[in-house]
């Protein structure tokens, strides 16, 4: 069993999953039955628009289609929360998964079998991402019944894009979660230093189109990259799509280096 890490740290972590996925799906059941009455309010459109654009732009990003299928998908699930609980599934999945071993004290237990370092690395990634991969799955499956049910016209291929372009992004900070746990055995540092520059990304992203200075910096963010091209509108950006994945690849790499040379507190 402990030869192969991957399906170890899967078992260990089912619970986990499953109440996530549905506390996930239930959420966004909850969010998308609103959809007709938004809809169908009288007024509810000129109201939206006069609230300071600065706050929409924080909380819901461009409100300009707020009451198409899209548009309001785009500002109350993909711009704010849905990215918000994946990257919290992922960090804490990736923070834990070499530090909460050794703080645990089970590392020793790991790294006394005959496998490498680098490959309880990798099996440990492999994990977070199939992890969260199961976990954008269970978001897409609500999603598209839902949309079904309350008569939102939206491409369930367009959906899947948008939950790939969020799985992405979550894993890029889960990755970043693992590398700092690798590089310091601590799981609350790891995640307070992932926390950080999540939030620093977010708020340069979503601040950007309002405040001019930050404007020419906006394509740094990660969160650009996820959700700048509109994928629910006009599909995934290969470009943004290999700016996550490489983030991702860049800071496992990082933890693989970190972890083979650090002296393991077991």
């Amino acid at each position: 069993m402990l030869r192969n890490v991957l399906l170890k740290t899967l078992r260990d972590y089912r619970r986990s999953l499953l109440w996530w996925g549905i506390g996930l799906a239930a959420y966004t059941t909850i969010e998308l039955l609103f959809y007709p009455s938004f809809r169908d309010f009288p007024g509810l459109n000129d109201m939206v628009r006069q609230f300071p654009k600065e706050l929409m732009a924080l909380f819901a990003g461009d409100v300009a289609s707020f009451f198409s299928p899209e548009g309001f998908l785009r500002a109350q699930l993909f711009f704010l929360f849905v990215p918000l609980l994946f990257i919290v599934f992922a960090a804490a999945f990736g923070s834990g998964a070499i530090a909460g071993e050794e703080a645990r004290g089970t590392l020793d237990l790991l790294l006394a079998h005959p496998i490498a370092r680098w490959q309880v690395v990798l099996h440990k990634f492999g994990a977070m991402a199939l992890s969260t991969l199961a976990l954008g799955g269970i978001f897409w499956l609500a999603l598209a019944a839902t949309t079904v049910a309350v008569g939102m016209e939206v491409s369930p291929w367009r959906l899947a894009q948008a939950t790939l372009s969020v799985v992405l992004l979550a894993l890029a900070f889960g990755s970043i979660a693992l590398a700092l746990g690798c590089a310091t055995g601590n799981r609350s540092l790891s995640l307070g230093l992932t926390a950080a520059p999540a939030l620093g990304a977010y708020l340069l992203n979503a601040l950007a189109p309002v405040v001019e200075a930050l404007q020419p910096y906006q394509k740094l963010s990660p969160f650009y990259w996820y959700i700048g091209s509109d994928p629910l509108v006009q599909g995934l950006d290969p470009l943004h799509v290999a700016s996550l994945l490489g983030l991702a690849l860049g800071a496992l790499a990082l933890g693989l280096i970190a972890f083979e040379r650090r002296d393991v507190a077991v």
